[in-house]
């Protein structure tokens, strides 16, 4: 079976970058250096229009997470999150990446009940909110039985890498009925060793490399905490790099 890149990207310069260096899925989102967010109609739009002029079959998956820090969403916050899976499938995205959790620490099956309902007809990914779960057995239980197509996850450590023991665990127990997709500091050089070692089929990857802006940018007013005046973005090379290394 052939090995799956998924790149998680921000902007539309890593869109491009995604595409041309071979990747089979892009996870579309706002603000990587919050964790990500949910990306605007324009990104969303403008991606799905890049994949068609380019002829990519590469798949175009839209993060719905509205607002940094915790998973623990209230009301509100489901009713903006079915609204943003509308406009996702409006605007031609073939899946959601969603995560919610209880104040327990457990997988909020009733309000992820609710948007995957709503995302019928698009597949739907629990994204590394799962990593914090309290216990993971439960929840990738709990995960696969409300129908969720992939799981992504670094087994429940800071990277992929060090997650591999948790990951094979994991992808043991699933048997199939879901698929998981290791995610965090996957590079060039430790890819095919992720696979190899989980017997997991998919990573994800930003594959990005720090661009440094105006250089008097740091000087002028400052418009956030992350608003240095530089930034990363997703490299066709590294992308290239990585789907080399997976198809060895």
């Amino acid at each position: 079976m052939k090995p799956i890149l998924e790149v998680c990207c921000n902007d539309l310069v890593s869109v491009a970058a995604a595409i041309k260096g071979g990747a089979d899925r892009i996870e579309l989102c706002s603000a990587l250096e919050l964790g990500g967010l949910t990306p605007s109609y324009g990104l969303i739009r403008r991606t799905r229009s890049m994949l068609s002029l380019a002829r990519s079959k590469a798949k175009l998956n839209v993060l719905i997470r509205p607002r940094p820090g915790d998973f623990y969403y209230e009301d509100f916050d489901k009713f903006a999150m079915l609204d943003d899976i509308s406009i996702a499938r409006e605007l031609g995205a073939d899946g959601v990446v969603i995560g919610v959790l209880t104040d327990d620490d457990d997988i909020d099956t009733a309000m992820t009940a609710d948007l995957i309902d709503r995302a019928k007809g698009m597949t739907v990914t629990f994204h590394r909110a799962f990593d914090h779960c309290r216990d993971p057995y439960q929840a990738l239980e709990d995960i696969i039985k409300l129908g969720c197509d992939h799981l992504l996850t670094s087994g429940l450590q800071p990277t992929a890498l060090e997650g591999i023991p948790m990951l094979r665990v994991l992808n043991d127990q699933a048997q199939g009925r879901i698929k998981l997709i290791a995610a965090s500091g996957v590079n060039p050089e430790n890819a095919r060793q992720i696979l190899d070692l989980t017997g997991i089929n998919e990573i994800h990857a930003s594959a990005s490399v720090e661009v440094n802006g105006d250089s008097a940018f740091e000087d002028k007013v400052r418009m956030g905490l992350a608003d240095t005046g530089s930034y990363r973005v997703t490299s066709m090379k590294i992308v290239s790099q990585i789907v080399a290394s997976i198809n060895q």
